[in-house]
């Protein structure tokens, strides 16, 4: 299973990414959100997700585009997606639960409690084994043993006591390295291996497209893609 996230808008990227999971003959690819926002094509991403991922879940920017904004940055946004775009944000659900070699594997955007809460590989032990939880959002019996999630934008991957936790990075907005990433989870030996994947891709054409479109902040959106400089890092 190709597990996949962050894509941002930045149809390029993920283009590239959906190319290289295919030479690679797999098959299955689950989202773990975010598909807009920050770059300039939203609506385009959100077709191909739809196209060509079995399970996908909602992120912190697939909620609250969905609500009313006196922002003109966010209005640009809103304004490019259609009825047909807003009613699929709205159809996805939180998490992804699933069992592969007698262990139960969790996907979601952000954490369990939220897709609007952070939780970064330098935070506090307590916080991160917090991720192994469940909540109001989750099922409520057995704690995940694999927790796969996005929203950081930077690959990840750390055994506790409690399991396994994997950050996948970003398709489109990458910002540890510029390429974008992806995960593979291989369940097929009889265990489950994780492996991450990095794609290079045309980000001059992804810039190309984003001016010519007239994407709001595009200086920032520039510095993200060419750089992996996140724009509101001081």
């Amino acid at each position: 299973i190709a597990v996949i996230s962050d894509i941002h808008g930045n149809k390029t990227a993920l283009e590239a990414v959906l190319n290289d999971i295919q030479r690679r003959g797999i098959e299955r690819i689950f989202c773990l959100g975010d598909i807009i926002g920050k770059g300039p094509q939203g609506s385009e991403c959100i077709e191909l997700i739809r196209t060509n991922c079995e399970q996908v879940v909602r992120g912190n920017w697939d909620v609250f585009i969905q609500s009313p904004t006196d922002s003109d940055f966010l209005l640009w946004f809103k304004n490019r997606l259609t009825d047909e775009d807003y009613d699929y944000l709205a159809s996805l659900p939180f998490h992804i639960d699933f069992e592969l070699n007698g262990q139960l594997i969790r996907f979601f955007h952000a954490s369990p409690r939220s897709e609007f809460e952070r939780i970064l590989p330098f935070h506090p032990l307590e916080k991160l084994l917090s991720m192994f939880e469940n909540s109001e959002l989750t099922e409520q019996g057995r704690h995940p043993d694999i927790v796969f999630y996005g929203d950081i934008h930077t690959t990840y991957l750390h055994t506790y006591e409690n399991g396994i936790l994997c950050n996948v990075g970003s398709v489109g907005n990458s910002l540890d390295l510029t390429s974008a990433s992806y995960a593979i989870l291989d369940g097929s030996y009889g265990s489950n291996t994780i492996q991450f994947v990095r794609v290079e891709y045309d980000r001059d054409k992804e810039l190309s497209i984003a001016k010519e479109l007239g994407l709001p902040d595009f200086d920032k959106y520039y510095n993200e893609i060419m750089y992996a400089r996140y724009r509101n890092s001081k």
